[in-house]
């Protein structure tokens, strides 16, 4: 876990958990199941946003995703929520979850969105959380944090694409009827893979008669099935975040100047001019006109004339990574582009262990998967087994062997996601045509070696009315995890915050 937090810090008061509180996460458990501890558990809160105190309880527990013919569990999915107590109008929930697939809530949890934020190995008072705009319920999905399947045997019902959504789809059912919720508006946050997760439990909450009022889709794109513009200028657009990443390493040409903003502006300007009508027409370009046009990509991205392919004159992500920085025996980092590999932050594991453990009152002696290693608990045959993300089934058809590896090959070649193996699930479009009134923030960040920044704005341009009202792409200056600057992190509250508002 990659994160960093701000300042101050108020005691949070635990209060003294009454049987009456204690609510069972699971009615006759099988043998074999994960049921420990037996309740959630409640504990009260203060902290200080701006000029006012907020004071707010902390819920964490597991509830139960069951199967709907026999009502037996098949999995627990943890959860910590946060609510604030409201004697007007129901306050909002926002269900918010990590990607991977197989990743924990932890980094949004205490990065950006909770109360706390962890800072230097510390949980510190987080003055720009989403508290203050809606109620938070950080989610992990089954395989990640304390969640797990009841047996072996169901772990492939939540390891896969379609399972996942389903499973996620389930756990905000149930919890907003186990919680008398099911008259607050519905947000959904998800970073990574978890923002096509979000758009796409979106859609089957709707299916279901369950409104959803927005989503926020962070640096896993905009959940969209369908293609808007050209292809050729979306993809020549990523030469823009290219040239930004240069900009950081001194790697742009020094006549193009130091200013981000105007390296930015001139690097788009030649795509949208230059770049993008010659590769339209790639095959008829001369031997003169590749070498004008290799030269300039070297201007803007730092990459040597001489490694750029004059047939395809482009550059891939895993290219642009691997051959920026070569020369200093460096490859970027993915999900940061002005990282080397290799370099990370102190993580804030043991501080937010303790935080559940303790403060929140989870006592459980199962590893949080993520932030303790697998290797700290009993493997009943010996052999541990592998992380959620390594078994991960892509596929939302049943796809032939051949299907599969082109589809591996393919996303390991470009370096930029996952492999898409079948049609995409319904997603954002699917969503809003069930409810047009839904709202949809699409963040990404501009040194994200992943998701592109560059090309949202185009996108937006090119969608058709009803959706273009709906949808609102904007860029951050930052990575994958963009708000793991303070800056990008303050705005990026702050617009969730006015998206949520903005329903009432």
């Amino acid at each position: 876990m990659r994160e960093r937090a701000p300042q101050g810090a108020v005691r949070a008061r635990r209060a003294a958990v009454l049987p009456a509180l204690l609510v069972p996460l699971a009615l006759a458990a099988p043998p074999g199941a994960p049921a420990d501890p037996p309740a959630s558990l409640v504990t009260h809160h203060q902290l200080r946003i701006a000029v006012r105190t907020v004071v707010y309880t902390a819920e964490v527990g597991r509830i139960a995703i069951r199967d709907v013919e026999t009502g037996a569990p098949h999995g627990y999915m943890f959860y910590t929520a946060y609510r604030v107590a409201s004697a007007a109008a129901p306050r909002p929930v926002t269900f918010v979850w990590n990607g991977g697939p197989g990743a924990n809530s932890a980094l949004l949890h205490f990065s950006v969105a909770g109360p706390k934020l962890a800072r230097d190995g510390r949980l510190i008072d987080n003055p720009d959380t989403w508290l203050a705009a809606s109620d938070l319920v950080m989610v992990d999905p089954v395989g990640t944090g304390f969640s797990r399947p009841v047996s072996a045997q169901y772990g492939g019902e939540f390891y896969g694409t379609r399972g996942d959504v389903a499973s996620v789809t389930e756990f905000v059912r149930s919890w907003r009827l186990l919680h008398g919720a099911e008259d607050a508006p519905v947000f959904l946050v998800g970073e990574s893979w978890g923002a096509r997760r979000a758009a796409s439990v979106g859609y089957a909450l709707e299916s279901r008669g369950i409104r959803v009022s927005g989503l926020v889709l962070i640096s896993g794109g905009g959940g969209l099935n369908k293609n808007y513009g050209s292809a050729t200028l979306r993809n020549a657009l990523r030469v823009v975040d290219m040239a930004a990443a240069a900009l950081y390493h001194g790697r742009t040409a020094p006549e193009l100047g130091s200013d981000l903003h105007a390296v930015r502006q001139l690097a788009e300007r030649w795509v949208r001019g230059t770049y993008a009508p010659a590769l339209a027409r790639l095959a008829e370009l001369s031997d003169a006109e590749r070498a004008a046009l290799a030269a300039d990509l070297e201007r803007f991205t730092g990459i040597p004339a001489g490694e750029i392919d004059r047939g395809k004159l482009t550059i891939s992500q895993r290219q642009f990574r691997e051959l920026l920085l070569k020369g200093q025996g460096k490859t970027l980092d993915v999900f940061d582009l002005r990282r080397s590999g290799g370099e990370r932050e102190a993580g804030s594991a043991p501080a937010i262990l303790r935080y559940l453990r303790h403060d929140l009152g989870y006592r459980t002696d199962l590893p949080y998967v993520d932030l303790e290693p697998l290797t700290q608990g009993f493997a009943p045959s010996g052999t541990y087994p592998e992380p959620v993300g390594e078994r991960w089934n892509y596929a939302t058809i049943e796809p032939t062997p051949e299907e599969v590896r082109a589809a591996v090959e393919a996303a390991s070649k470009e370096g930029a996601g996952p492999p898409q193996i079948g049609p995409p699930l319904p997603a954002t479009e699917e969503a809003l045509a069930l409810n047009p009134r839904m709202k949809i923030l699409v963040a990404a960040g501009m040194y994200d070696g992943f998701q592109p920044c560059a090309s949202g704005a185009e996108t937006a341009a090119q969608l058709p009315p009803e959706l273009r009202g709906a949808i609102t792409f904007k860029c951050y200056a930052g990575g994958h995890a963009m708000y793991l600057d303070a800056a990008a992190r303050v705005e990026l509250s702050r617009d969730v915050k006015a998206l949520i508002a903005a329903e009432r």
